[in-house]
């Protein structure tokens, strides 16, 4: 935050070092960037002292907010008193958060690995599909996201973050997912089945486990129909194919659902998780069964894995999202989000193409209009939205869709604020798109 002389640096000189000390692989949102340097539940501060409702959350990771003071004593209180001493000797926060996992987590799903990661998670759960069923592959759906490990980017769909070139083909088949443009969503969802048949079919028995979004994240917020896990779960089991839920954006209750699977009335057989588990501290973590853990019987371990600073932080978002009924919350909030956003694209059905999602996780698809692409006038709204004092995400195979995953202690008045910011600002778009016509 600050340069060696105790000045704030500001925007300009943070992206100069970033492009002098950093990779040219990172980047940032926005042309005229906030210098963040502080941020208190929903709303983040600048260098300026200006406000912004935070609507991403660090793409969907502070759901209980920011600095939460609950949530950050305990995490200070347990740096205090012990930070880190690895796995191979006895603390208690790990296992105290294990079996608190247990409590939540659906079906028989109850024994649980921790690591630092999302990646992490993925990479582990994939590794207990292989050493469960003996088999080598691995099925996904397109445009997923799983992970930068080198396993985790085989299974990973969308191409701008499959960074490395050397893959090996067999790893991982492709099914499409259930979402198509152009077609309605239960066709695309029956069309992503019959491809999955047509694979089964021929070369089923090679394929430990599929692993999936149960609402695609930076596919671009996709979420399939009631029905479509469930059939899927019972093609996979015909095989002897496990079924690896990605919760690491959906979990913890953002979809209104502590698992973003229970929607889908399906229990998966590994499920992993990170992100909003420690609300801003790096934590992982993937959690099976007692058969399937059982077959994890190698040596293993995670330096960092289930620390007791993660562990207890961890512990405190549990109490935190119990004690205030936040998944609860995410669900009427999040009808309240999408029926306002459902509103603003009957308003502006030349911009906004469509509205899905669940809970707080929510997707707004924009297309171009006038001399604007896609992508351009996703960047303007956001661009705009930031300057209004509202952060918003964006992902999407064209990263044209708006993303709404906001802390799930955001406020009734800050989703109207927003909707009203954001229908100002489309109305202005939409002005300059004609008149350029």
């Amino acid at each position: 935050m600050l340069d060696p002389t105790g000045a704030m640096m500001g925007p300009e000189a943070i992206v100069e070092r970033r492009k002098k000390y950093g990779l040219p692989c990172t980047a940032h949102f926005y042309s005229n960037p906030p210098h963040i340097v502080r941020g208190s539940m929903q709303y983040l501060y600048d260098q300026e002292g200006r406000r912004y409702v935070d609507f991403f959350t660090g793409v969907s990771v502070v759901a209980c907010g920011h600095c939460n003071e609950a949530i950050t004593e305990r995490t200070v209180e347990q740096l205090r008193r012990l930070q880190h001493t690895s796995t191979i000797y006895l603390t208690q926060p790990m296992v105290e958060l294990a079996e608190r996992l247990a409590d939540v987590l659906p079906g028989a799903v109850r024994r649980t690995f921790f690591c630092n990661s999302g990646s992490e998670a993925n990479e582990g759960a994939l590794l207990a599909a292989r050493l469960h069923t003996g088999r080598r592959n691995f099925l996904a759906l397109e445009y997923g996201l799983h992970g930068r490990t080198f396993l985790t980017m085989n299974v990973t769909g969308i191409p701008m973050w499959r960074a490395d070139d050397w893959f090996d083909s067999d790893t991982a088949t492709f099914i499409p997912r259930p979402w198509c443009d152009g077609l309605e969503p239960n066709a695309a969802a029956r069309r992503s089945l019959e491809a999955l048949a047509a694979v089964l079919a021929d070369k089923g028995e090679t394929f430990a486990a599929m692993i999936v979004e149960p609402i695609q994240g930076n596919g671009g917020i996709i979420t399939p129909p009631d029905w479509y896990y469930r059939e899927l779960k019972k093609m996979l089991e015909e095989h002897g194919i496990l079924l690896i839920a990605d919760e690491i954006q959906t979990g913890m209750g953002r979809t209104g659902r502590m698992f973003a699977m229970e929607h889908y009335e399906v229990t998966p057989d590994i499920i992993s998780m990170a992100k909003a588990l420690g609300n801003g501290v790096p934590i992982g973590a993937f959690s099976m069964t007692d058969e399937i853990a059982a077959s994890y019987n190698r040596p293993s371990a995670s330096t960092f894995g289930g620390n007791p600073v993660s562990s207890a932080t961890a512990l405190a978002v549990l109490d935190y999202i119990e004690r205030h009924g936040l998944v609860d919350q995410a669900m009427v909030l999040g009808e309240r989000l999408m029926n306002g956003l459902c509103i603003v694209q009957k308003k502006y059905p030349d911009i906004v193409a469509e509205v899905r999602g669940k809970g707080l996780m929510v997707g707004a698809e924009l297309k171009g209009c006038g001399e604007r692409t896609d992508a351009e006038m996703t960047d303007t709204v956001l661009e705009r939205m930031k300057d209004r004092g509202y952060i918003i995400g964006k992902n999407g195979v064209k990263r044209n869709v708006l993303a709404f995953q906001p802390a799930m202690i955001i406020s009734a008045d800050d989703i109207d604020g927003m909707l009203g910011a954001l229908d100002g600002v489309l109305a202005d778009v939409s002005a300059e798109s004609y008149q350029s016509l």
